[in-house]
C-alpha cells in the first residue's frame, strides 16, 4: 500500500470522519483538490478500522466494525486524537459511568382538592326559587295560566332540542310543527284527557311527514324519526302534567310531583357530592354514585309519605312511600338518559337559558319521564276524580 493511500481522509458513514475534519489536515496527507480527481480516487482505498482492544477481556455487546471512542482510529494517529475529541466528550469520558442514585428529595403532601359542584351554585339556586314561584303561584291562581306555562316550557325544549340536533348531527327535525302541535298537545291533555293527548300525538307525528316534505329527499327517515321522537319525548310525556290538574285536588297532585322529583334531586347531588365513592353509571354519567341513589330513594321516600298524608285526599303515608320509590327510580333514569342524548351529542348541556342549570330541557329531564308514572300511581291509589 503506496503512501497516499494512509493519508486518504475516512469516508463518509465511517468513524473518525467528523473528528479528522475538525482537527483540521493530517501530516501527510493528500491536499483537498485536483488531486483527488476520479481516476486517482479509484486507486486509493479508504484506511482499515482497527478497534482497540478491550481493556478488561472484552465486551461482547460493542458494534464489531465500529472504532471505539476510548483509542486512537489509525495507527499512526496519536493516542490523544480521538474522535468527538471536544470539551462536551471529555466531560462525557470523564463522568462515571454508573453514579450512586441520589436520595429521593421528600415530597411536599398533596394538597387536599375541594369538592366542586361544577355549577354556579348560587345561581341555580337563585334561578331555582324564581321558577318555582312562577309555577306554585300560577298553579294556585289559575289552572289555564298554569297549563300555559307548561306549554311554553315545551315549546322552548323542543327548540333547544331540534337545535343541538341540527348542530351537532345535522339532523333536521321540523320545529314548526313540532311547537305548534306540542303546545296543542298539551292543552288537549288538559281539555280531554288522555284521549285527547294521544289524538294530538298522532296528528302531530302526521304533520312531521307532511312538513318534511317540502324539502329534499336526503335525510328524510333520520330527520322525520328525530322530529317523532322530539314529540313523544318532550309534548306527549309533559301533558301528564295537564292531566293530573283535571281533578280536584290537581293542583296538589301537581304540587306532589314537583316536590318529590326536586326533592329526588336534592337528596342525590346531597348525599352523593358528600358520601359519593361507587360510580352508578360511569359510561353514562360519571358525576352519579350509587350512595347518591340511596340518597334520593331516602329522601323521595319521606317527602312522599308526608305529601300523600297531608295534601292528596284518601292519600296514605305507605302509599307515599311506593310514590317516592317509584319516582325516585323514574327521575334517575330519566337524568340518566338525557345524559345519554348530551353524550352522544358531545355537550354538556342541552341550552344556556337558566344560569345555573342549563337550559329549559336540562330541568325537564327528571321530570318529564316521572309525570306519567306520578299520575298513574296517583290514579290508582286514590282515583282519577
Amino acid at each position: 500500500m503506496n503512501d497516499s493511500s494512509w493519508g486518504a481522509p475516512p469516508q463518509a458513514g465511517q468513524a473518525g470522519y467528523w473528528g479528522a475534519a475538525e482537527r483540521g489536515p493530517v501530516q501527510g496527507a493528500a491536499p483537498a483538490g485536483p488531486a483527488y480527481d476520479a481516476p486517482e480516487a479509484q486507486q486509493t482505498r479508504p484506511m482499515p478500522i482497527v478497534p482497540d482492544v478491550p481493556a478488561h477481556g472484552g465486551d461482547q455487546d460493542d458494534d464489531r466494525g465500529a472504532a471505539r471512542l476510548s483509542g486512537p482510529l489509525f495507527r499512526d494517529e496519536p493516542p490523544h486524537a480521538r474522535p468527538y475529541d471536544t470539551p462536551q466528550a471529555r466531560s462525557f469520558e470523564a463522568a462515571p459511568q454508573n453514579p450512586e442514585p441520589m436520595p429521593d428529595a421528600p415530597q411536599p403532601a398533596p394538597q387536599p382538592q375541594k369538592k366542586n359542584a361544577g355549577r354556579d351554585l348560587g345561581a341555580a339556586i337563585g334561578v331555582g326559587v324564581g321558577l318555582g314561584v312562577v309555577i306554585v303561584a300560577s298553579l294556585f291562581v289559575v289552572k289555564a295560566v298554569f297549563v300555559g306555562v307548561v306549554a311554553v316550557a315545551v315549546v322552548v325544549g323542543l327548540w333547544e332540542l331540534t337545535k343541538r340536533l341540527e348542530e351537532r348531527k345535522g339532523i333536521k327535525a321540523p320545529l314548526v310543527p313540532l311547537a305548534v302541535g306540542g303546545a296543542a298537545m298539551v292543552v288537549a291533555g288538559y281539555v280531554r284527557g288522555a284521549e285527547g293527548a294521544w289524538v294530538s300525538m298522532a296528528l302531530t307525528a302526521l304533520a312531521v311527514l307532511v312538513w318534511r316534505m317540502t324539502e329534499p329527499p336526503e335525510g328524510y327517515l333520520k330527520d322525520v324519526t328525530a322530529g317523532v321522537f322530539a314529540a313523544f319525548y318532550v309534548p306527549f310525556l309533559a301533558t301528564f302534567v295537564a292531566m293530573m290538574l283535571t281533578a280536584d285536588d290537581g293542583a296538589f297532585r301537581v304540587l306532589t310531583f314537583l316536590l318529590l322529583t326536586v326533592v329526588s334531586d336534592t337528596g342525590a347531588y346531597a348525599v352523593g357530592w358528600r358520601f359519593g365513592k361507587h360510580k352508578l353509571a360511569p359510561r353514562i354519567s360519571p358525576g352519579k354514585t350509587r350512595e347518591g341513589l340511596l340518597g334520593a330513594v331516602s329522601f323521595a321516600m319521606v317527602a312522599g309519605a308526608l305529601c300523600m298524608e297531608f295534601l292528596i285526599d284518601d292519600g296514605t303515608w305507605w302509599q307515599g312511600l311506593l310514590l317516592g320509590l317509584a319516582v325516585a327510580a323514574s327521575a334517575t333514569l330519566g337524568d340518566l338518559g338525557e345524559s345519554m342524548i348530551k353524550r352522544d351529542l358531545g355537550i354538556k348541556d342541552m341550552g344556556t337559558l337558566l344560569p345555573g342549570h342549563g337550559g329549559i330541557m336540562d330541568r325537564l329531564d327528571s321530570l318529564l319521564p316521572t309525570a306519567p308514572v306520578v299520575w298513574l300511581l296517583m290514579v290508582i291509589f286514590v282515583g282519577s276524580g
